[in-house]
């Protein structure tokens, strides 16, 4: 059966599709292309009554969001007022993905999220950083070689769990698995293994394989995100789901590291119905606060905890600790205790970051510890 025709001129990286397969020539959108229903109609109804229309954000710039609505597609800027309401914080800005509510070319409102994935700012930021909204799939892309690397996969995990979405792995760029003297089969299972319980599939854009699989998971009305680094075909995948070259691909460089080919994150309409957010290389996958996505994406470890004598067991040296015991035994893999230590210190970093109460009584328990410290030697240096 043939694709219904599409309007090449919709605007950066969207296509249209009007339902029965006219092409849209007026520039008119149907929202339910863009997972408009009931529910979001409900949630909308006082803004509507005041004389907002809905959109949804499909890319963001320098210059305000790139927002499709039904009367076409038009780029807007959040209004001060809601600018103050976020305060110093971009999570309450408009990301690519969030239903909005629009008079003339302002936003005055971001509809609740279902799901966010989100990271912390990169740099010396603390503050939280929304890099899709309302996503039903997270689809997390790896390529053969070091991009593969387990505590990297392990980190974009917990971004797509914390999300509230379904995550999935796809080894991208499986053809080049001979290039890195390796086999796809060999790759599945190292990336299993770090993945307990999310479906692990092989891709190659080049072949066709695993494309069909991933085009059966975003049915109409439903979202994926891609994320992983540059060069792993995120974007080659969005153009052969999309049956088009929509977007610019580039290949992975002979170090394992790929050139940025995507340079803002944006949503493109499949002609299929389903829609896929291709976002740029992520470097930095700084986790926020929360705690619950690392939990799902180390539930073998989490499960273990839970099986402990104490339960503010710390696996050190307490007595009754079913995680001391997996490691000595072999269960529990060293290597993968240690990356979730790291990132439960990095979630309680971020958390006293978060909160500046908190930080606040964390300052004044060391000070007084320094002075307890201080007064001890001085008590011993007079005896």
């Amino acid at each position: 059966m043939p694709s219904p025709p599409v309007d090449r001129g919709a605007g950066p990286g969207v296509i249209r599709v009007r339902p029965g397969g006219a092409a849209a020539h007026t520039g008119r959108m149907d929202l339910a292309l863009l997972g408009w229903d009931g529910a979001l109609a409900g949630q909308f109804a006082s803004w509507s009554d005041a004389g907002h229309r809905p959109g949804r954000v499909i890319s963001g710039h320098r210059g305000g969001d790139l927002v499709a609505t039904e009367a076409g597609e038009l780029l807007a800027q959040a209004t001060g007022r809601l600018r103050h309401l976020a305060g110093p914080s971009v999570a309450g800005l408009p990301a690519v993905g969030d239903w909005v509510a629009l008079r003339d070319d302002r936003i005055h409102a971001v509809l609740p999220r279902r799901t966010a994935v989100t990271r912390r700012m990169p740099g010396t930021h603390a503050g939280e950083q929304v890099l899709a909204a309302n996503v039903d799939l997270v689809v997390v892309v790896v390529a053969p070689g070091r991009d593969a690397n387990p505590r990297r996969v392990e980190r974009l995990l917990a971004l797509a769990w914390e999300s509230g979405a379904q995550p999935v792995v796809v080894l991208g760029r499986a053809d080049l698995c001979p290039d890195w003297g390796t086999d796809v089969a060999t790759e599945l299972a190292a990336l299993a293994a770090v993945a307990p319980g999310v479906r692990v599939l092989a891709l190659s854009c080049y072949t066709g394989q695993g494309v069909d699989e991933i085009a059966a998971m975003v049915a109409p009305g439903r979202t994926a995100v891609l994320l992983g680094s540059s060069g792993v075909g995120k974007s080659t995948l969005v153009n052969r789901l999309a049956g088009r070259d929509l977007l610019a691909t580039g290949e992975i460089r002979v170090d394992g590291k790929g050139r940025h080919t995507t340079s803002t994150r944006q949503l493109v309409v499949l002609a299929g119905g389903g829609m896929v957010i291709d976002t740029p290389g992520l470097r930095e996958l700084g986790l926020w606060t929360g705690g619950a996505g690392t939990a799902a994406a180390f539930d073998d470890v989490e499960a273990l905890a839970a099986e402990c004598r104490f339960d503010d067991c710390r696996h050190r040296t307490e007595p009754g600790c079913a995680v001391l015991q997996a490691l000595e035994d072999g269960r529990l893999p060293a290597d993968r205790f240690a990356a979730w230590e790291k990132l439960q210190r990095e979630l309680a970093w971020a958390e006293r970051r978060a909160d500046p109460l908190a930080a606040a009584n964390r300052r004044r328990h060391i000070r007084a510890l320094s002075k307890s410290v201080r007064a001890n030697k001085l008590h011993r240096g007079r005896d």
